[in-house]
């Protein structure tokens, strides 16, 4: 099963069925600013905290690229069937002026 791969506009839609917003850039980068209601799991704990995430689940960086191979490991090694990688990560949302929280949760 593949992820797919979604836009900013369409975040709302999977928080609404209750997604897991996963940001998997590093502390310093995630304390800098993430998008609201988002959970720090970087990718350099992952493969030790990847029993923390549950399905639906959104998965951003920074632009998209680390959540990409974030998304494509749950879906290819763990079966995950309801995964999405946000392109453009972070800096394509914060472009479009969306909500950017800065202290870290």
């Amino acid at each position: 099963m593949m992820f797919k791969d979604i836009f900013p506009e369409e975040l709302k839609e999977w928080e609404e069925k209750g997604a897991m917003l996963v940001d998997v850039r590093e502390p310093f980068e995630y304390a800098q600013g993430h998008i609201p209601n988002t959970k720090n799991i970087p990718l350099s704990q992952f493969m030790n905290r990847k029993d923390e995430v549950t399905e639906p689940v959104v998965l951003i960086c920074a632009t998209g690229n680390r959540s990409g191979q974030v998304a494509h490991y749950l879906s290819e090694n763990l079966d995950f069937t309801e995964v999405a990688n946000l392109l453009g990560g972070t800096f394509g949302w914060s472009q479009q002026g969306r909500q950017i929280d800065m202290e870290p949760c």
